[in-house]
């Protein structure tokens, strides 16, 4: 163990307390004293330091130095650190993560599958970025995947770290003959026979913490030779609990013949899908329970007797008043029925219904807060709706559910609009009063018996 270096690296860092140590160095928390913010700074070992290790070090500074994306921790600054006179240690300077690593978040609690989807999504998008300059991580595993919290309205951010065996155009082999580099609980079959690796390792890795994200088990435990040696006997154990699109996914991830994997761009697809619809659905303990009873909502728009209805004054001035309001095209009031999206009322659109498929109203229902989305350009849960990506253009979204007394989500009051634009809380406080509005009215006219069948006059019930 070596001890931890005094005074100013660089003539700029001063470390702190240590926030993680391996075999072949320690990593800090450090105050960088020129710009005033604190950094992580992974400090290489001086003991024993063979020429070797030395090719290692400057491989990943050349191998970090070389990348930016947002799903990497992004590497600042590299020095020398005169540790005695004739001892000096490398380090680097790289972003500084708030949060923990995916290992240590498994061991507090299990993962949503949607939270596994985005966590399974950044680090595809990760990997598509270095394969396509020509790097394999060739060590991916929950510990090198840190979990960046940026602000807690937004879910953290999956980050992958640590190139120290990374292969890239420049860098050279540098295990020796038949001799494997990688953790052994994740190895890809071809690792664990001291092959040639390429990209389809790093798929096979990812498939192993993606379903350890499931199970919070290893796929292959115990010492790491036997380990190593298992996956080239058996394929790993996927339940029968995940769902079939995961255990699809999954398997094909997991293929012992790496011909058989999928490229990186189609895991990019299939887990960018899962995060949309991971989105669309209830969100376990933050969606009210009667939200995910599909035959209760659908007695509940039944009872109202509102489907198929003739056009009404008091709704149309309600989205007429919401349009002007957001100042946006578009506003609905919307019925989600069992296959379709019935828009009862509507401003700045002529169109009756669409199919429950791609209406972002049939997500905005499974959340029991307002949906918005302020571009969906960008949005994960909204970059493969035809309604964004086709001829229609959608590029804003806001709605906020229709719910009932005994808390049945009927539809939305939603905005739509085809620039993106950022919502303040007051406007969505705003378009809740008027969707409140709408309830309270439709509330009134079956308490009172009144036929919705029939057109209500233009100025009833009018705010």
């Amino acid at each position: 163990m070596t001890a931890k270096p005094t005074g100013l690296l660089g003539h700029r860092y001063q470390l702190k307390e240590l926030i993680g140590r391996g075999g072949m160095a320690s990593v800090y928390r450090a105050a960088d004293n020129r710009l005033g913010r604190d950094v992580a700074i992974k400090v290489f070992t001086t003991v024993a330091i063979e020429q070797d290790d030395i090719q290692r070090q400057q491989a990943e500074i050349n191998v970090l130095a070389s990348l930016s994306h947002h799903s990497l921790v992004t590497l600042f600054d590299v020095g020398v650190h005169r540790a005695t006179p004739d001892r000096r240690q490398i380090f680097l300077v790289m972003e500084l993560i708030d949060g923990v690593d995916l290992r240590e978040r498994l061991l507090e609690g299990p993962l949503s599958v949607r939270n596994i989807s985005q966590v399974g999504y950044d680090l595809a998008e990760g990997l598509e970025y270095i394969h396509g300059r020509g790097i394999v991580h060739r060590d991916i595993k929950p510990a090198n995947i840190l979990l960046a919290q940026y602000s807690s309205r937004f879910r953290a951010r999956a980050k992958l770290t640590d190139f120290g065996i990374a292969l890239s155009p420049a860098s050279e082999r540098l295990t020796n003959g038949g001799m494997t580099s990688g953790t052994a609980a994740y190895l890809s079959p071809e690792q664990a026979r001291g092959e040639e690796v390429g990209p389809p390792s790093d798929i096979y890795a990812l498939g192993l913490v993606l379903l350890e994200c499931f199970t919070r088990e290893l796929a292959f435990p115990g010492q790491p030779v036997p380990a190593a040696v298992a996956r080239l006997l058996r394929d790993p154990v996927i339940p029968a609990s995940i769902s079939p699109a995961w255990r699809d996914l999954l398997s094909t991830m997991l293929a012992r013949d790496p011909a058989d994997r999928p490229d990186i761009g189609e895991v990019v697809l299939a887990l960018r899908q899962a995060v949309i619809t991971e989105t669309g659905r209830h969100r376990g303990e933050e969606t009210s329970p009667l939200v995910t009873d599909e035959a209760g909502r659908m007695a509940a728009v039944a009872r109202l007797q509102i489907l198929d209805t003739p056009p009404d004054g008091t709704f149309d001035r309600i989205t007429a008043l919401a349009a002007r309001i957001f100042s946006v095209p578009i506003s609905i009031m919307s019925i989600v029925d069992q296959d379709r999206i019935w828009f009862k009322s509507h401003a700045g659109l002529d169109l009756e219904q669409i199919s429950r498929d791609p209406g972002l109203c049939a997500s905005a229902i499974m959340q029991d807060r307002p949906w918005v989305i302020e571009d969906a350009r960008t949005d994960v849960r909204a970059l493969a709706n035809p309604l964004v990506s086709g001829g229609f253009g959608l590029q804003f979204y806001a709605g906020v559910p229709l719910r009932t007394r005994d808390g049945f989500n009927l539809g939305t009051l939603c905005v739509l609009d085809f620039e993106p634009r950022t919502v303040t809380d007051a406007e969505i406080e705003t378009l809740g009063d008027l969707a409140a509005l709408v309830m309270n009215e439709l509330e009134l006219r079956l308490e009172y018996g009144r036929d919705l069948t029939r057109p209500a006059p233009a100025s009833a019930g009018a705010p």
